[in-house]
């Protein structure tokens, strides 16, 4: 039985509940005790934009501050947020799985947390300098790509696509967002010269800021993946979708087949109920304010929400879910 068909009424009745930017939601509710934090990502990246202007909300509905970290991404999250660190954080579904259920990464053994919510989708973005002869995927063989930090669930999916596609004579490095743009633009301005790197593999949301600001200097382009995406889709358990980008979000000539991969909203274990339920309401109900902060904040749904199976929403989302007929 899914959990749609479990909480009954459906979209109509959630449509009629949820005006995104209504007030601040039910009085009776009792406010969080002490501040929480919340683990974002690479500070430029979505999941560090996107979760700031969260914060701001949530600690201004309820008058207790929520705190912001950064972090290397889904992997670190996912530890910290398991073993107690933080109180929430982001990280991607096939990352989450993983830990989940033990495998992958987390072989050693799986991790204990809950969901609040699936939020947007994250896509693979593989960008090269608009000088650079690099077209296809297979074109990558010999370049020095940068595949994310080592916590982070850029580089797991970026490990997936290398090794699908078979390229073997990539050398990779690890640096953040904001490091690997920068190396990028200054090896494309010595027009592939010296140090540096060819090209990055990030996934996250659209627009990524750093990534847009490299079209005002060096420009890029963004290689077709498509055809390795939707093998991974078929083969590759974990919420993958083939999708593409459109030419409006980064003003390319066309839109480019890549990956995409949902994202969770986590909890760690025993994450009190106030909390978790004003996050999700907050979320939602002032869904309009936090697409002021990101874009990506256009795509929550609470329909789509609660599809983080197997990962256990947390009770009190769960009963917000309830609540309002999702």
């Amino acid at each position: 039985m899914t959990r749609r068909s479990m909480f009954g009424l459906g979209a109509a009745a959630a449509a009629a509940l949820l005006v995104p930017g209504c007030s601040r939601g039910r009085s009776d509710e009792p406010a969080p005790a002490g501040p929480a934090t919340l683990a974002t990502g690479n500070k430029g990246g979505v999941y560090d934009v996107f979760g700031s202007g969260l914060a701001r909300l949530v600690s201004e509905v309820t008058g207790m501050e929520m705190r912001t970290e950064s972090s290397g991404g889904s992997v670190d999250n996912l530890q910290k947020v398991a073993g107690m660190k933080v109180d929430m954080g982001f990280t991607t579904s096939d990352t989450a799985l993983n830990a989940y259920e033990g495998t992958g990464l987390f072989s050693s053994g799986g991790l204990k947390f809950s969901a609040l919510a699936r939020t947007y989708d994250n896509y693979v973005h593989v960008v090269v300098p608009t000088a650079s002869n690099a077209v296809h995927l297979k074109d990558l063989s010999g370049l020095t790509v940068n595949v994310g930090p080592m916590n982070s669930g850029t580089k797991v999916v970026a490990d997936l696509i290398l090794d699908t596609a078979k390229l073997r004579k990539v050398k990779t490095t690890n640096l953040s967002l904001e490091e690997a743009v920068k190396s990028l633009k200054e090896k494309a301005d010595r027009m592939g010269k010296g140090p540096g790197i060819d090209a990055l593999i990030w996934s996250g949301g659209l627009p990524t800021g750093p990534i847009a600001l490299l079209q005002k200097s060096v420009g890029f382009r963004l290689v077709d993946i498509g055809v390795v995406a939707e093998e991974i889709s078929l083969k590759r358990f974990g919420g993958y979708i083939v999708s593409s980008i459109p030419p409006s979000v980064y003003g390319l000539a066309s839109s480019v087949p890549t990956l995409a991969v949902p994202n969770y909203l986590i909890a760690r274990p025993n994450l009190s109920d106030s909390w978790a339920w004003w996050t999700v309401n907050t979320m939602f109900r002032r869904q309009n304010d936090l697409m002021g902060a990101h874009p990506e904040a256009g795509s929550l749904d609470p329909r789509s929400a609660i599809a983080t199976m197997p990962i256990p929403l947390h009770p009190a989302a769960e009963r917000w879910y309830r609540a309002n007929h999702i």
